[in-house]
């Protein structure tokens, strides 16, 4: 029985965002994990099994990512479903940083809570095992995860964008911030320079130095960009002394 015009077009969107994310975790892992062997030789010795786990677990993640981001963009595009606008001037110009923000702050705080959730005991065998198996984490790292992880990260901007305004524009810096920031703080090591990651305003951002220490101590440092969830609930031990840039 032949599939309606409908069906198949929210298929075929499905599938260009997985093939999408796919490739851009491909490319960007690949970047970083590139950049770290030319800074740091030799880093990822003897790693090679646990990158291709990582690799494996990341792909079939890029799926689950995919199909709700396809149905979504389909919606978008067919039926005007999303909050997302084209023309620069149909909201003010300063929401376009705002909206950023907002996006970035919504989705710490779901992940903030979500992650916190996968780690009490029964959740975390199930869920979050599969991401801390990586030790330490590499570059490949950032979108190894369980179905059931990745299933709770792959629903936020969908969701963001069905009730919260954005310019197209303003949501590519989104998802671009989202990438560069989850394969960074799985590098193993601090690329951004000791005087930010110290300064006061460091305080307030999550960088590898940050994330390490969560990978190394599992209850605590579990926001994504920021820091003010960890220090409202007392969970921020921290850096990672052995992963900070000297």
């Amino acid at each position: 029985m032949a599939l309606d015009a409908p069906l198949v077009a929210v298929l075929v969107s499905a599938f260009a965002m997985t093939a999408i994310v796919g490739v851009r975790y491909l490319l960007t892992s690949g970047l970083f994990a590139w950049i770290t062997a030319r800074v740091r030789p030799g880093h990822y010795k003897g790693l090679d099994r646990q990158i291709r786990s990582e690799i494996a677990w990341s792909l079939a993640s890029a799926v689950i990512y995919g199909i709700p981001s396809g149905v979504v963009a389909w919606g978008w595009r067919a039926h005007g479903w999303t909050r997302i606008y084209t023309d620069v001037h149909d909201r003010p110009l300063w929401w376009l940083p705002v909206s950023v923000l907002v996006y970035l702050l919504l989705h710490d705080t779901w992940f903030y809570w979500t992650h916190r959730w996968m780690h009490r005991p029964r959740v975390f065998r199930i869920a979050h095992a599969v991401h801390h198996a990586s030790r330490p984490p590499t570059a490949w790292a950032a979108m190894s995860f369980h179905p059931t992880e990745a299933l709770t990260g792959a629903v936020v901007i969908p969701a963001l964008v069905l009730l919260v305004p954005i310019h197209v524009g303003a949501l590519g810096v989104v998802l671009t911030i989202m990438t560069v920031m989850g394969i960074t703080n799985h590098m193993g090591w601090e690329m951004f320079p000791r005087a930010l990651v110290h300064s006061p305003l460091g305080r307030w951002l999550i960088t590898a130095s940050h994330h390490q220490r969560h990978h190394e101590s599992y209850r605590c440092n579990y926001g994504l960009y920021f820091r003010h969830w960890d220090h409202l609930c007392g969970t921020d031990a921290g850096l990672s002394q052995a992963f900070s840039r000297p």
